[in-house]
C-alpha cells in the first residue's frame, strides 16, 4: 500500500471565531488570521458602500 503524502490531503479551511483563545496559535497563524480578517473587513466595507449608494439613489428618486 502506498504511503499518503500530506501535501495530497485536502487543506482545512482556516477560520477565525470571535473571542477564540489565541494562546495556542503560532505567530504565522496569527499573521494569516489577521490577513483573513482584513480581507473580510474590506468585503464588509465594500458592501456597506454599495448599500449606502443604493439608499442614496432611492432617497434622491423619492425626494426623501
Amino acid at each position: 500500500m502506498a504511503a499518503i503524502d500530506p501535501d495530497d490531503l485536502p487543506k482545512k479551511k482556516i477560520s477565525h471565531e470571535m473571542g477564540q483563545d489565541l494562546a495556542l496559535l503560532s505567530v504565522s497563524e496569527l499573521v494569516e488570521r489577521i490577513g483573513l480578517l482584513k480581507e473580510e473587513i474590506a468585503r464588509l466595507e465594500a458592501e456597506k458602500a454599495r448599500k449606502r449608494a443604493s439608499q442614496s439613489a432611492a432617497d434622491a428618486f423619492f425626494k426623501k
